[in-house]
């Protein structure tokens, strides 16, 4: 961490508090040193760096916890901006937005899928499966969204997998309100090894027709 001068302090503040939390130096989940070890090392004021802090707070990078600290809760702001806008959007919103995602997803996963990539896909549906069977609903959540990422992985597409990623815990919020783990206990759906099957076979048709049509199973259950 550099000392950053007498110009724009603030801002300065602003830039190197960024920096150490892009770089990996204050991974999430680190609690930052203290105003006044910021301000020694910055060579600003506690006042600045009290303003830099509330600035980075406001953006989603950082929380304060009264009476314990300041944390670091991301490391992209554009993530959580992504993030608050998908925690406002209602469900079919985001249905309507991943019938897109989930389409060229299932479309590239299914030409471009390796040996690796299969085996990931064959994992997490094992452990989707031994989710339903002890009726664990957030390893289940967590297993059916791991699935989909790893499609979207598949895909080797960075961008499609980069949206995807964003999009992760407003899906597995649609998984935990919809009826996919019971319609899985029941043993009435089987559309999720079907997918993982036509990509497999690298059909891309088949696969985007499942993926869309489980898409149109959780709007039914709406």
């Amino acid at each position: 961490m550099q000392n950053v001068g007498r110009i724009s302090l603030v801002d300065a503040a602003i830039g190197e508090l960024r920096q150490e939390i892009a770089s990996g130096a204050w991974p999430v989940g680190t609690k930052i040193p203290s105003e006044s070890q910021l301000a020694l090392a910055l060579g600003v004021s506690r006042l600045s760096v009290r303003e830099a802090v509330r600035v980075l707070v406001h953006s989603g990078l950082l929380t304060t916890r009264q009476g314990d600290g300041t944390y670091v809760i991301a490391t992209d702001e554009s993530e959580m901006a992504l993030k608050r806008r998908l925690d406002r959007a209602a469900v079919m919103d985001i249905i309507d937005v991943r019938r897109g995602l989930d389409l060229v997803a299932a479309r590239l996963a299914a030409a471009r899928r390796t040996p690796q990539d299969l085996d990931a896909l064959r994992e997490s549906l094992e452990r989707r499966t031994a989710a339903h069977q002890a009726v664990d609903l957030n390893a289940f959540a967590d297993a059916d969204v791991d699935f989909h990422l790893l499609i979207a992985a598949a895909s080797h597409n960075p961008v499609l997998l980069d949206l995807y990623r964003g999009m992760s815990e407003a899906l597995r919020d649609t998984v935990r309100r919809d009826h996919c783990m019971k319609r899985a206990v029941l043993g009435f759906d089987s559309s999720h090894q079907e997918l993982y099957e036509a990509i497999e076979a690298g059909d891309a048709a088949s696969a985007v027709t499942i993926a869309l049509a489980i898409l149109d199973q959780q709007e039914r259950d709406l």
